[in-house]
């Protein structure tokens, strides 16, 4: 793609598009400045991230729009995006169909129904709600105060020409319109607190109930008092099915976030009048490359552009703030028609609220990661993608992914973990100490691990069948592909011990660089670029994470073991009694190292032979 020329790119805010060779519009962004933003697209694409050097790579051409606020410039790109769907546009996708409850407000006598989807023109929409059951029990427990048909429009028209009405009416969870039961005003009466209790304003409605039931009772009205003391019954035990968070003025949105190099969860919950009255998730993939800010502008953008359930609060709570948080603060406003902020509880209520919600992502993440490793389709074709890729003879039905781990050079461990048929084989992970590297040299450990793990399969290997048993040892299986962490110089490393072993021609290896989106081979400068979203980098990322994982858990172990260990350790005739004794009368160690020999010897309740012990010990670690 040329690169076009500076001069005729406005300095102005607006929208920016790139194009493929057909015409189609592939990337969708905005700008304070077009001329600056458009024009750091065509650096060299080694300094650019490898998602946008894709994106340009992919691109035929560049358009843009000038526009004359930066507001203006967001409204046109979001309207851009949801236009085109561009495929390097991070998109929201729901993770699963929530239920929401639906009042078809546009009917001459309204409805109430639980729908998966916000699809009728001229109802209002209330959740979404985690549950299905949960909602369908509050919403049997709210038609016995306000009686709103539910019944379909067919099944009404039937009843309506019987002069019948159906069992709901009898049971008191319908007024019966469908016969006349119950006036157009009193009717409208029903949706309308319905209406204002699903939207929060639950206070309101019991009070008003309570002032009817007492005008009943004073009047001595006593049947009616009673029904009006069951409506308001009905409620308070619905009212205990929704959380209490916060004041009761408050409407406030909390977003969570969870992220990994390729995906990233989001829960949203919808607080109003202090209570949660719903909760929506959504997984992104990261198609492009953007910051944690940068995300979250993604987020408002797509969420707030589309009719939020519950409408726009006063508040956003976000773990972190966006880019553009001055943008779309005047955004929001504008759609709420009042003051909206978008901020970080630092402390609080609002504090707990987020990270609670942010665990929710965090386990929506791993579910959604679970349940795509879980896949037995999904774990065939990355095997089969991983072949193709990376030109290996066979699918790569045993994978070991080797990692290391250390503190500032010290402690080094390696793990390795091993996936077969595509699940991770626990039972096959290994754990080692090294043991010949004195001091920080990525390089030297992972050849040590490797040259013992590799040794040890050409040593059983070659032993007679006799030596062996009928059992395997435990580094018996080679691999069909060895993934070390790390970029070309951890791959230079295994194809160097593989050489070693004579190995070279039997296990084929690959390196996963740190930014992931590489995958290194021998022979090949360039990295093999894995295709975004596909199972074969699902699978990469799934075997490096818990190769990073299990070398750190190893690493922490170790060294909270370390910590544990005290110089008296060993000392001959000091035992545990004896030790504890010391730590507690002395102040720990430091205060016994600071003892001379005479003021140990000094000690009633301990020999002198061990006093001697205990000073060479103290003297022998200070040297």
């Amino acid at each position: 793609m040329e690169k076009p020329l500076a001069q005729s790119i406005p300095a102005e805010p607006g929208s920016y598009q790139f194009k493929d060779i057909e015409g189609r519009i592939i990337y969708v962004g905005k700008a304070i400045n077009l001329r600056s933003r458009v024009g750091s697209y065509f650096a060299d694409p080694e300094t650019l991230h490898p998602r946008t050097a894709s994106m340009v790579a992919a691109a035929s051409s560049v358009e843009w729009m000038a526009v004359r606020s930066e507001l203006e410039a967001l409204i046109l790109e979001y309207t851009l995006i949801k236009e085109h769907q561009p495929r390097f546009n991070i998109s929201l996708k729901d993770d699963k169909s929530y239920p929401f409850l639906a009042i078809t407000v546009n009917e001459q006598w309204p409805r109430a129904l639980v729908v998966r989807n916000r699809k009728q023109n001229g109802s209002r929409y209330f959740g979404p709600y985690v549950n299905a059951w949960a909602i369908r029990e509050t919403f049997e427990m709210l038609l016995r105060t306000f009686p709103v048909r539910t019944c379909s429009p067919s099944k009404f028209k039937q009843h309506e020409r019987l002069g019948r009405p159906c069992l709901l009416f009898h049971i008191e969870k319908c007024s019966g319109p469908c016969v006349g039961e119950v006036s157009a005003e009193d009717y409208a009466k029903h949706v309308k607190e319905l209406i204002a209790f699903l939207g929060g304003d639950s206070d309101e409605v019991v009070e008003r109930m309570e002032a009817e039931m007492q005008e009943a009772s004073d009047s001595l009205d006593f049947e009616r008092a009673a029904r009006l003391r069951d409506r308001i019954a009905a409620v308070e035990r619905a009212l205990e099915k929704q959380l209490m968070v916060g004041e009761r003025s408050e409407d406030i949105d909390i977003i969570g976030v969870a992220e990994d190099d390729l995906e990233a969860a989001i829960q949203i919950f919808y607080v109003r009048k202090g209570r949660v009255l719903g909760r929506k998730g959504f997984i992104i993939d990261k198609v492009e490359h953007v910051t944690q800010g940068g995300l979250l502008d993604r987020i408002l953008e797509q969420h707030y552009a589309d009719d939020p359930p519950l409408g726009i609060p006063k508040q956003v709570l976000v773990p972190f703030l966006p880019e553009s948080i001055r943008v779309h603060e005047e955004w929001l406003t504008l759609q709420r028609a009042s003051a909206v902020e978008i901020r970080i509880p630092q402390r609080g209520d609002k504090r707990t609220l987020l990270e609670t919600v942010t665990k929710n992502a965090v386990a929506e993440l791993g579910r959604h990661r679970l349940h795509r490793a879980s896949d037995h389709q999904s774990r065939t074709r990355a095997l089969a993608e991983l072949q193709e890729l990376l030109h290996l003879p066979i699918a790569p039905l045993r994978i070991e992914c080797f990692d290391m781990a250390h503190l500032q050079g010290t402690d080094y461990v390696g793990s390795m973990v091993v996936m077969e048929d595509g699940i991770p084989n626990k039972s096959e992970y290994r754990r080692f100490k090294v043991k010949d590297v004195p001091g920080n040299d990525d390089y030297a450990a992972m050849r040590e691990v490797l040259t013992r793990r590799l040794s040890a399969y050409v040593r059983e290997r070659e032993m007679p069948v006799t030596e062996r048993g009928s059992r395997p040892g435990r580094f018996a299986y080679r691999p069909q592909l060895l993934l070390v962490d790390g970029g070309k110089g951890q791959l230079g490393v295994a194809v160097e011990v593989l050489r070693e072993l004579g190995l070279q021609d039997e296990i084929p290896v690959a390196a996963l660089a740190k930014r992931f989106e590489d995958v290194y081979v021998p022979g090949n400068p360039d990295p093999v670029q894995i295709p975004r979203g596909s199972d074969a980098l699902f699978m990469l990322q799934v075997i490096r994470d818990e190769a990073h994982r299990f070398a750190n858990s190893f690493h922490r172990q170790l060294r909270g073991k370390k910590m544990r260990t005290s110089i008296l350790d060993g000392v001959a005739g000091l035992g545990a009694a004896r030790k504890a004794r010391l730590l507690t009368e002395f102040g720990g160690i430091a205060g016994i190292k600071l003892l001379s020999l005479e003021e140990l010897r000094a000690i009633s309740w301990l020999p002198d032979s061990v006093a001697d012990a205990v000073f060479e010990q103290c003297q022998a670690v200070s040297r």
